[in-house]
């Protein structure tokens, strides 16, 4: 990749429209939980809520409940994966995907965590070796895993030796948490075990990619860097570039996709869209101006858990959930005026929402604010 990229520029705003398009956030579709988890490759799930809001906003007539019974049947599982995040994936992408993000989970181990420097000295191998052997005799939460680890080394961090054991031992988190309405400690399966397959023996890294640029393209090698966690894709990018298509951003970056994938009209409608507090949409790239240009700097800086709200295809607002014990209300917080029919249209779509996460309120209302810094 050397020399000025050659291919059409697609602006900002073609940008955002093929993303949205990709990750069904034009129009809501008729797909099952299953084939879309597969689709979007795998679900930010930090927060157990965070997929099911995903697959509302995304789905027609979505129902949480088929989802929870997907995690309760172990046809999705909620495990550390891209970035080193908990994420909600198909169990056999999880068997697939999971070998060729091992480095990124050392690597966030020993250098993107305190837990790595705080065992210095401490034989890691029998420590993963004893967690190992307490996950196969039963399920552990956190909690069990630093308490009986830190039995055995006294002189060492517990917590740090029950994250080793969670970054180095491929693990799931197992329902009761993560099924809609439920509720349970963390609590750690061997991914082997849980799902009683073993992992691809030879998985690929070609496949990966071109998933990635089927849902969030187009894209440079460093937005699928940026979404992964994985180092030196430009090898790969090489390898795959006879069967893609090249084009520009504004700024003259290559970007690569797949031939026939939609690249809609860049003034295609974009409706409101209430996203969870995390989601691949707006942190799965490198360059997030293509869908949260400016939204950094206006984000509410209280520490209350904002999610982000998509006004006309960018991050244009902010929202969470408030409850009492008879009461909800959903908090939206523009980022930048809203004129037109928007406030009609995020005050409808909230109202939807609200029928979702407060079903057994008795009293439900959004409350739209002023915008950011008025």
């Amino acid at each position: 990749m050397t020399g000025r990229p050659s291919g059409n520029v697609l602006s900002q705003r073609a940008l955002n429209r093929a993303l949205l398009e990709r990750q069904l956030l034009l129009r809501r579709e008729r797909r099952s939980a299953a084939a879309t988890v597969e689709h979007l490759v795998a679900l930010q799930a930090q927060n157990p809520r965070d997929p099911y809001v995903a697959l509302w906003t995304r789905l027609e007539d979505f129902d949480p409940h088929e989802l929870g019974r997907l995690v309760a049947e172990r046809q999705v599982v909620r495990t550390p994966l891209l970035r080193t995040t908990l994420h909600l994936v198909g169990a056999g992408d999880c068997l697939a995907i999971a070998p060729l993000l091992r480095p990124v989970l050392e690597r966030g181990f020993w250098t993107g965590s305190p837990f790595g420097r705080r065992l210095k000295g401490a034989d890691i191998d029998a420590v993963l070796a004893a967690g190992l052997a307490l996950l196969d005799e039963r399920p552990r939460t956190t909690a069990q895993l630093r308490q009986l680890l830190g039995e055995r080394w006294p002189g060492y961090d517990a917590s740090s030796l029950a994250y080793a054991v969670h970054y180095l031992v491929p693990l799931v988190q197992i329902p009761p948490r993560g099924v809609w309405g439920a509720k349970g400690l963390p609590t750690w399966a061997t991914t082997e075990q849980w799902l009683g397959r073993l992992f691809d023996p030879a998985p690929s890294i070609d496949r990966l990619f071109l998933r990635y640029l089927a849902a969030f393209g187009p894209a440079t090698v460093m937005d699928v860097q940026a979404w992964s966690g994985l180092t030196r894709l430009r090898e790969v990018a090489e390898r795959l570039r006879p069967g893609l298509r090249c084009f520009r951003d504004e700024a003259g970056r290559e970007l690569l996709d797949l031939p026939q994938a939609p690249r809609p009209d860049p003034e295609t409608p974009a409706p409101p869209r209430f996203l969870p507090e995390y989601d691949n949409v707006v942190l799965g790239h490198a360059d997030r101006s293509r869908i949260a240009a400016g939204a950094a700097g206006r984000w509410p800086t209280d520490d209350l858990h904002w999610s982000p709200l998509l006004v006309d295809g960018f991050v244009g607002g902010v929202w969470r959930l408030t409850r009492d014990r008879t009461a909800a209300t959903l908090v939206v917080r523009p980022l930048e005026r809203l004129s037109g029919q928007a406030p009609a249209a995020v005050t409808g779509e909230g109202a939807r929402l609200l029928a979702l996460l407060a079903a057994d309120a008795d009293d439900r209302r959004v409350q739209l604010e002023p915008e950011a810094g008025r």
